[in-house]
């Protein structure tokens, strides 16, 4: 059984699509509040926190959701196109009102985005899982990664590009985002036909003899997870949630650590984490690769065990160094080998019918940590010292990788052929 890179490729484009608006996001709005309307940096952060709140809600909710949808077009490309659709006609709207100064617009534009772009990111997920075999999920996953992070890359470079805080109009960089976004989608549209792959992909797995494990052939929805089952299922969002909670710590307060504690200036602070970018860019197919043979668990734990060296690692640095560039490789290696895996074990546990829904619950887990971590964490900076930051992210990351010793579905198994291979 080999992975069909090809179709993943164009399935990645709708994840290309969402991570090229987040980075926009996370880049220019806090600076559009800031900076056009004036808000203080409480409000702003107030503000730029109302999309991981939101997603609690409505990722689990509208990932169950699709799931019991059915179209000519299939369960999840409804919600792509029309979250596509929807976002790209309001974020067209923010640098208009922003260059208008008009604030209400510019918050009800942004709510309407957020809320669109929440409607389609656990069926765009959860679309790589139902048109791929499992035991290949990992390295497909590994290639949706990628795709997000080329998506991630290209708004950087727009906004490089276009971006300008002279008090011009800055549509040009929100329109090159939109133009992505609008292709991707139609890419996705013409290249991928849900239905049809839905059912191919079945055949393929009935002909390598891989049923529904976690499943016990139930074909019900409202079939209860058997027992040790659930028990991995509870272990693997508690390890998510965990290693959540270590990692967006530093990634937050990162830029302020290295100033403050490493003595970096200007915008230097972000080489360590090109870095750890590019190192992440290019281990994305290999960790595929390498989990499809040693197995998705031990490629995390391996990834968990990286990524705390490094953090335990970053508390040795009182000043700039070479070496820190090599510590955040490996921060950026064991990250994807934790990121390219853990998603499929999630999806593993499950009935095909329900993989929209338990999307939503790894999305869940991930954005209630990344909402906690910087409060919990940022009052450690505030009321003890910078210092705590790696220590703090040790500690959580240690943890992770006791909760994953625990996990005991959710791997990828070998093929078994049971009679002639269907056609790729």
């Amino acid at each position: 059984m080999k992975l069909n890179y090809k179709r993943t490729f164009f399935v990645g484009f709708a994840f290309l699509s969402i991570c090229a608006f987040w980075e926009l996001y996370d880049g220019i709005i806090p600076k559009m509040l800031e900076g056009t309307f004036g808000l203080g940096a409480t409000a702003v952060g107030g503000i730029m926190a109302i999309d991981n709140v939101l997603a609690l809600f409505l990722l689990p909710l509208l990932g169950a959701f699709s799931d019991k949808v059915n179209t000519r077009i299939g369960k999840r490309m409804p919600f792509i196109l029309g979250g596509t659709l929807l976002a790209s006609l309001f974020i067209i709207i923010l640098p208009i009102a922003e260059h208008g100064g008009n604030l209400i617009i510019f918050m009800i534009a942004l709510g309407i985005i957020l809320v669109a772009m929440a409607s389609y990111r656990s069926p765009a997920v959860a679309l790589m899982p139902d048109v791929t075999p499992k035991p290949l999920r990992s390295k497909a996953n590994a290639i949706i990664n990628l795709m997000g992070t080329l998506g991630g890359a290209y708004a950087l470079v727009m906004t490089l590009w276009l971006y300008k805080e002279d008090g011009s109009i800055n549509l040009p960089v929100f329109l090159s985002v939109v133009f992505i976004m609008i292709i991707s989608v139609v890419c996705l549209l013409i290249t991928i036909n849900e239905n049809k792959l839905k059912d191919k992909v079945k055949e393929e797995e009935k002909a390598f003899n891989i049923e529904d494990e976690e499943a016990v052939d139930a074909v019900e929805s409202d079939e209860k997870m058997p027992k040790d089952v659930r028990r991995s299922f509870v272990f693997i969002l508690a390890s998510i949630f965990l290693w959540f909670f270590a990692y967006n710590a530093v990634k937050t307060a990162f830029s302020r650590y290295a100033d403050k504690v490493w003595g970096y200036g200007g915008g230097t602070y972000t080489f360590p984490l090109m870095v750890a970018l590019g190192a992440a860019l290019v281990s994305y197919i290999p960790i595929g690769i390498i989990s499809s043979k040693i197995g998705r668990k031990k490629t995390i734990i391996g990834g968990i065990i990286l990524i705390t060296l490094s953090y335990l690692a970053g508390i040795l640095f009182t000043e700039p160094s070479p070496l820190i560039n090599v510590v955040f490789a490996c921060t950026g290696i064991g990250w994807a080998s934790i990121n390219v895996n853990s998603y499929p074990m999630v999806v593993e546990m499950c009935k095909s019918s329900d993989t929209g829904k338990y999307t939503g619950y790894y999305y869940t887990f991930s954005m209630t940590a990344q909402i906690i971590t910087p409060i919990v964490s940022g009052f450690l900076l505030e009321n003890v010292g910078y210092r705590t930051l790696f220590p703090y992210a040790v500690v959580f990351s240690l943890a992770s990788l006791c909760t994953m010793l625990f996990v005991k579905h959710g791997d990828s198994k070998p093929p078994k052929v049971i009679k002639e291979k269907v056609e790729n």
